[in-house]
């Protein structure tokens, strides 16, 4: 069974609940799926085992968190090239944070990655829940086969 961690930083509360989102749709494709705090990570080791990573902040005056941005300075020795990623957040305006994001994993970390990030204002937003599970079946599926 395939294994994920799901990272996030958040501000008010609407990115871990997108993140728990997003593991019930992992769960339903049939991973195992954890959701921590990414400021309480104190070692790329931590990542290490996982078949996913998937990566939450929120977005504010364009930018990501903190403990996100600390973190992936933190991988950047890390050899994530065989691990699905993926990467979500609220945002306000813009969401720039969740693009920096998904371009650091795609790019720079060669992380094999869905078509995009999940953009979403609020886990309470309409149709939010079914987005979130179908982003996480849809990276479940870059590692789990199909029989």
């Amino acid at each position: 069974m395939a294994k994920a961690l799901i990272l996030w930083s958040s501000r008010k509360g609407e990115t871990v609940k997108i993140g728990d989102l997003i593991a019930e749709g992992l769960r339903l494709a049939g991973c195992e799926a954890e959701i921590r705090d990414v400021a309480y990570v104190e070692s790329e080791s931590e990542v290490e085992g996982y078949d996913i990573l998937l990566l939450g902040s929120s977005t504010y005056n364009g930018q990501m968190n903190q403990p996100m941005k600390k973190f992936l300075f933190m991988l950047e020795e890390s050899d994530l090239g065989n691990v699905a990623g993926g990467v979500f957040g609220a945002y306000g305006w813009s969401g720039e944070a969740l693009r920096r994001i998904f371009d650091t994993m795609k790019y720079i970390f060669k992380m094999k990655m869905p078509v995009g990030p999940l953009f979403l204002k609020s886990a309470s937003q309409e149709g939010a829940a079914e987005m979130a599970q179908e982003y996480g079946r849809e990276i479940a599926a870059l590692v789990v086969s199909k029989p």
